[in-house]
């Protein structure tokens, strides 16, 4: 349950279990977040966002162009896919992302999905340094 904050390739991110609901209540709590607005799921790999989201041919292709790195793909999820409800904000859709670095190998050793927006209060310029987020 508890959140940290963790660099990506574009900003710092605030990251938590994203199947857990404390953590994702943490989330939305430091950020000043609404909880109708969805946050993003970070995988590890491919297989992990397989087990969350339905892939077409098309968003496969992306995925393994692209990934890890800084995109986005906002795909049907799966049903019993682990991700606490909060998380999406009650849609049938889900934002998935695989970031490189520490990121990326953060959540292949914890084997879970993160949830994590950028590290700035909700409406506020993201961060993109450590001394930001810390501010």
């Amino acid at each position: 349950g508890d959140v940290v904050a963790i660099p990506t390739e574009t900003v710092y991110g605030l990251a938590g279990d994203a199947t857990s609901g404390v953590g994702v209540a943490r989330i939305f709590e430091a950020k000043g977040r609404p909880r109708f607005n969805p946050l993003i799921a970070h995988v590890a790999d491919l297989a992990m966002a397989t087990r969350i989201a339905v892939f077409d041919p098309l968003s496969t292709r992306l995925a393994e162009a692209f990934w890890p790195g800084p995109l986005t793909l906002v795909l049907p999820q799966r049903s019993e896919n682990g991700i606490h409800p909060l998380a999406t904000a009650g849609l049938d859709t889900i934002a998935l992302r695989r970031p490189r670095g520490f990121g990326g190998e953060l959540i292949a050793r914890l084997g879970r999905p993160l949830a994590a927006p950028s590290a700035n209060s909700s409406g506020r310029i993201s961060a993109t340094t450590a001394q930001a987020v810390a501010a």
